[in-house]
């Protein structure tokens, strides 16, 4: 230990010393960020300048402009076929419209067609009837419209010219069996009065049992408790 004590008195010593900057701290971060603002910027051009060399950037924006094109036809398109849909949309309706009212008319027809055939069998069907002076009934038609309903239809004709007009009551007969008994029934259950001049059409309908077999019918005109006209047909 003495000897060291006297190396260190003989010997020239000096003590360390350390050198520090004297740059404060908040210029250090300025310089950081202009070194990092510089090293950005270097990247950013140098990948401009790559891409342009490429040529990525002239083919993004021809593939954009394309696309855009596209996006027009397209919304042209389906302009016109949101137009067709609503055109044929309303022709639809308008078809469908059009075909009800003809199926209507179709029906109206078909009823009016099945009218003129009762009326042209009624007419076809005139046979000479008998009768007293210049009244006569001319046709007698029964048909039947369900297992109990007939419907009758007759016609009185005055077969001299200027006739004078007839006043008198119509009565139809139904007359057959039911159960194997004789049956007959009247198209009313009371007198029906009639006004004949030159020609009357009359119809009708009557119920009859379910069970009754309707074999003759017979039309007459009463006036007074007198038969002017009578005439049968058997069924």
């Amino acid at each position: 230990m003495r000897l060291r004590l006297l190396r260190r008195r003989l010997t020239v010593s000096a003590p360390r010393v350390s050198v520090r900057s004297a740059m404060p701290w908040p210029f250090r971060w300025l310089l950081g960020a202009v070194v990092l603002g510089f090293s950005g910027a270097l990247a950013l051009w140098a990948f401009e300048v790559g891409k342009d060399i490429a040529g990525l950037d002239r083919n993004a924006k021809q593939e954009l402009e394309r696309l855009r094109n596209e996006v027009q036809d397209l919304r042209a398109e389906l302009g016109r076929a949101q137009f067709i849909a609503n055109t044929s949309e309303s022709l639809l309706t308008a078809e469908k419209a059009a075909q009800e009212q003809l199926v209507q008319q179709i029906r109206q027809l078909e009823a009016d067609n099945q009218v003129l055939r009762s009326d042209l069998g009624f007419f076809e069907r005139l046979i000479p009837g008998s009768g007293s002076g210049a009244l006569n009934i001319r046709g007698l038609q029964v048909d039947r419209l369900a297992q109990n309903q007939l419907k009758w239809q007759v016609l009185l004709i005055q077969a001299t010219k200027n006739a004078p007009e007839v006043r008198g009551i119509l009565e139809v007969t139904f007359a057959g069996t039911l159960e194997g008994k004789p049956w007959s029934a009247v198209q009313a259950p009371s007198p029906q009065p009639v006004l004949i001049k030159g020609y009357l059409r009359q119809e009708g309908l009557v119920n009859v049992p379910e069970q009754a077999v309707v074999k003759t019918v017979t039309a007459k005109i009463l006036q007074d408790g007198a038969v002017l006209a009578l005439h049968t047909i058997k069924l």
